[in-house]
C-alpha cells in the first residue's frame, strides 16, 4: 500500500504529506482537464467589473450592472469547474477512504473491550441459525447477546495479546471470518467487513465483502475513535481538506 509510511510517522506529519501531495497533483489534473481559456476569460471579466464598481461606485446603474455580471462570472467559473471535479472526485473518495483507515479508529488496546456485531440476512420472524465464535488465546468472549428482531448476534470481547487476527465464525456450519486489531499506534483498521452493498464496499475496502447470498450481512467491530486535532476522528478529513487546498494555491502559477 503507498499509504504503508503512514504506520511509521507521526499522525500530523504523514496526513500533512498526504494532503501537501494530493493538493498539487488536483492542481495538475485541474489544469489538464479544465477549459483554461475560458476561465481565463471569464475571471479577466470579473476584474473588469470589478474594477467598475470601485471606479463608478457612485453611478447605481453601473453599479448594479457590475454585481450582476460578477455573480454571472462566479457561477460561469463554477459550471467550468464541473468537470475537473467529476473526474477528480471518485479517486478523491478512494483516497479518503484509505486514509480514514488510518486516521478514524484505533486498534483495541491490549484488556480493552469491544462490541463484535454480525447482521444476519433472512426473515426476522424466522429463526436465527446457531452462531458460535471460535475461542482463540488472544480475545476473551465475555457475553453474547442474540437479538432475533434484529437479525443480529453481539459479542462482548476482550483483547488479550497484541497482533492481527482473524475473527472465525461459526454459522450454521459455515465459517466466516472478520479482521481485529489489537494493539497500540497507527495501523489499518477495518470495523466493518461489508457485504454486498456499493456504499459500505467503497468505504470500507480493506476486506473482501459478504457474497449476495450469504447468511452473513455484515460484521462490525467498534474499535474506540482516534483522538487528534490533525489526524483524529473529528479532524483529519477538515484537516486534509484545507493542507490541500493551501499547497494547491502555493504551486498555483
Amino acid at each position: 500500500m503507498c499509504l504503508a509510511p503512514v504506520g511509521k510517522l507521526p499522525g500530523w506529519l504523514s496526513n500533512t504529506m498526504i494532503s501537501a501531495v494530493t493538493g498539487v497533483v488536483l492542481l495538475v489534473v485541474f489544469k489538464y482537464t479544465s477549459n483554461q481559456r475560458a476561465i481565463g476569460r471569464v475571471r479577466d471579466q470579473i476584474k473588469a467589473n470589478l474594477l467598475a464598481l470601485r471606479l463608478f461606485k457612485d453611478d447605481l446603474r453601473v453599479t448594479f450592472k457590475s454585481q450582476g455580471r460578477v455573480f454571472g462570472g462566479a457561477f460561469r467559473l463554477l459550471f467550468h469547474s464541473l468537470g475537473p471535479l467529476a473526474v477528480m472526485i471518485v479517486p478523491v473518495v478512494l483516497l479518503l477512504a484509505q486514509m480514514g483507515a488510518w486516521y478514524q479508529f484505533r486498534p483495541l488496546p491490549v484488556d480493552e473491550t469491544a462490541v463484535v456485531t454480525m447482521k444476519l440476512n433472512g426473515d426476522p420472524q424466522t429463526e436465527l441459525p446457531g452462531v458460535n465464535l471460535e475461542s482463540r488465546q488472544d480475545v476473551q468472549e465475555i457475553i453474547t447477546v442474540r437479538i432475533p428482531s434484529l437479525r443480529e448476534v453481539r459479542w462482548e470481547i476482550k483483547a488479550q495479546q497484541s497482533g492481527r487476527y482473524q475473527m472465525v465464525f461459526d454459522v450454521a456450519g459455515e465459517k466466516y471470518q472478520k479482521e481485529l486489531v489489537i494493539g497500540e499506534g497507527f495501523q489499518r483498521i477495518s470495523p466493518l467487513r461489508p457485504g454486498w452493498s456499493w456504499g459500505d464496499i467503497i468505504l470500507y475496502p480493506l476486506e473482501e465483502p459478504f457474497a449476495k447470498d450469504s447468511i452473513v450481512q455484515s460484521i462490525s467491530i467498534e474499535y474506540p475513535r482516534r483522538i487528534s486535532r490533525t489526524s483524529g476522528a473529528d479532524w483529519w478529513m477538515g484537516y486534509f481538506f484545507v493542507v490541500s487546498l493551501i499547497f494547491a494555491l502555493l504551486f498555483k502559477p
